[in-house]
């Protein structure tokens, strides 16, 4: 407290300090117990709701996902040998089953130019101009650079924007030389590198380059009679496939416009027994019902989680308190958690006026057990996809859907200024805002600092007074007992 007395009455020999303080705690302690009481209160509640609209969020966001009727939509694609191709499909493939062979990928082209027997000698000046395809480059090849290190380089300078670059690889027999390889990126037939070149000194023509014209495609192998001549090490080629025995060729290893909505991403070749035995591979396109399932499975786990965290905070568990009564949790008989399971419980066991093969969640599957909780029967589960797919979209989707009837519950309660806020807001306010409970114990700090100053200044001029009493008694005594004639009642 702001004031002090002093600890021991002089005049009276009374402990003040002792007296005024017993007589503020005195007062103080209903106020402090009644304030402590509330804000223990207020902040369980408040906890408790905030963990009960975190439960709800959770569970709405599965709603949203299940009430999505995209998710109806999707197709799953797989492929019988995954090694060979593997498969997606968008929501406007059809379901259905095809054959696929693979009889080669798509390639880009690979060369290695005429060797030279060292990699720094100088070569000669001029202009080498390198294609592949419709994308062609310009190389100025000057006394700085024209050496094959120095046109690796300019050709990696260059060849960036076109997907051309250049390596040297040295023989180390020195039988082949020093070869300068250039690779692209563009695949499929018609984009084989060419190099042509204009010489202002020396001779570049020695990297001058066509890819001779074949049918098998095959690398062209090293002449060991002519080991510094240039070679093709992969020709630029198109994908071959077959589906249901129809030939397609692709430039790239992914076909997206020869099944509508299905891509096909091509990983390998089949054998060559695999080919010549006419051995097909399957690709099955249908609904995505293992999504759809997940879901549903989501959902339920969802569900089951919200029950036991409202479980949690509206239990009474029956090993007492402090004084052996039950304890009750945060939200125990809270009307806004009441009236929300109530409200879900209610559009959980209501059939749907869609009419079809689904009324209510047992139809697919999902039961309610003894606990509130739900469980789901797989084999029920699948049983529904698989006979009523196309109907299932209607019962549990949109404004009239099960997903939509139950995020309809869900929204007033965990939306911004929603109900959970709102009561979030006024325990916060009973907490902190005006004549909350900061603001009440400041109220009565300042009205027991009042109290303790108005009692020390009364006990402080009761024991002056008392003091000069005793003085004056003394004093009185004192001259009485000086008289002449009087007895000291002191002497014998």
């Amino acid at each position: 407290m702001a004031i002090q007395g002093i600890g021991s009455g002089i005049g009276s020999g009374m402990d003040i300090n002792g007296i005024v303080k017993a007589l503020v705690d005195a007062e103080s302690a209903p106020k402090t117990a009644q304030l402590n009481r509330l804000e223990k209160a207020t902040t369980a509640k408040f906890s408790g709701l905030s963990q009960f609209k975190n439960a709800l969020s959770e569970f709405q966001t599965v709603l949203k996902e299940l009430n999505n009727p995209s998710l109806f939509e999707k197709r799953s694609a797989s492929s019988g040998k995954a090694d060979v191709f593997t498969v997606k499909a968008d929501a406007s493939a059809v379901s259905g089953n095809y054959n696929v062979q693979v009889f080669n990928l798509a390639q880009t082209s690979k060369v290695a130019l005429r060797g030279v027997e060292n990699p720094s000698a100088q070569i000669g000046t001029g202009t080498l101009t390198v294609s592949a395809g419709d994308k062609t480059i310009n190389v100025d090849v000057t006394a700085e650079n024209n050496s094959l290190t120095g046109i690796r380089d300019a050709i990696n300078a260059s060849g960036k924007s076109a997907g051309i670059s250049a390596t040297i690889v040295n023989d180390p027999g020195a039988e082949g030389g020093a070869r300068l390889v250039l690779s692209s990126s563009s695949f499929g037939t018609g984009n084989d590198l060419s190099v042509t070149s204009e010489s202002t000194s020396g001779d570049l023509s020695v990297l001058n380059f066509t890819a001779p014209e074949t049918s098998d495609f095959a690398a062209q192998p090293i002449d060991p009679d002519n080991p510094l001549e240039p070679r093709v090490i992969s020709y630029a080629r198109d994908a071959n496939v077959a589906i249901d025995g129809i030939p397609i060729s692709s430039a790239s290893n992914e076909i997206s416009e020869a099944i509508e909505g299905v891509t096909i991403t091509l990983q390998k070749a089949q054998t060559a027994d695999e080919l010549e035995g006419a051995s097909t591979i399957n690709l099955n396109v249908g609904e995505d019902k293992a999504g759809v399932t997940s879901a549903v499975n989501k959902f339920v786990d969802a569900y089951n989680k919200l029950i036991g965290t409202v479980d949690s905070l509206t239990s009474v568990t029956s090993v007492g308190g402090e004084n052996g009564e039950p304890l009750a949790a945060a939200l125990v008989g809270d009307s806004s958690v009441r009236s929300f399971m109530a409200s879900m419980r209610s559009e959980l066991g209501s059939a749907s006026s869609s009419g079809g093969p689904f009324r209510i969640l047992a139809d697919l599957g999902v039961t309610t057990q003894r606990d509130g909780t739900l469980a789901v029967d797989d084999a029920r589960l699948s049983t529904a996809l698989n006979d009523n797919f196309d109907q299932l979209g209607g019962f549990l989707t949109g404004a009239d859907g099960l997903m939509g009837r139950l995020e309809g519950k869900v929204k007033p309660y965990a939306e911004t200024g929603g109900i959970l806020e709102s009561r979030t807001s006024a325990l916060q306010n009973t907490l902190n805002g005006p004549g909350g409970v900061d603001e009440q114990r400041e109220q009565l700090n300042r009205r027991l600092e009042q109290l303790e100053a108005r009692l020390f200044s009364q006990f402080n001029a009761m024991d002056s007074l008392v003091g000069q009493l005793t003085s004056t008694s003394n004093f009185l005594t004192s001259a009485l007992d000086s008289l002449p004639g009087s007895v000291r009642q002191d002497k014998n």
